[in-house]
């Protein structure tokens, strides 16, 4: 898989190729925060699970956009992450196209549980 292409796809689909397109990654620790009055600091709590922001930009022509909207618009569609070379469910935060311009910007979301390490 090269550095500027990207996958998408739902279940009993192929994958859908973005060529030329570019993919930014952000990534969250969850956690829970108590202030607690009257003494010093915050208790902090990792949840242990992460959150992570996929924005992908790039230009496409109509027929691809076409096809992009019905995985977003029909089931749950599913992401070809470039960074770590794995696939996992995602969901479309947004979706925006340009027709003029054939610019574009999909904004997915995908959820993962941190793993129990066994002692």
């Amino acid at each position: 898989m090269n550095n500027n292409e990207c996958y998408i796809t739902t279940l009993g689909e192929e994958w859908e190729r973005i060529e030329d397109c570019n993919v930014h990654m952000n990534v969250k620790r969850r956690l829970q925060r108590t202030v607690i009055r009257g003494h010093e600091g915050d208790d902090l709590l990792d949840e242990g699970a992460e959150s992570a922001v996929y924005t992908i930009t790039g230009k496409m022509g109509m027929d691809q956009y076409k096809r992009i909207l019905n995985i977003f618009r029909r089931d749950q569609p599913y992401f070809h992450d470039p960074f770590e070379d794995r696939q996992m469910k995602a969901i479309f935060a947004s979706i925006d196209y340009d027709s003029k311009t054939g610019e574009f910007e999909f904004i997915l979301l995908e959820d993962a549980e941190k793993e129990e390490i066994v002692s």
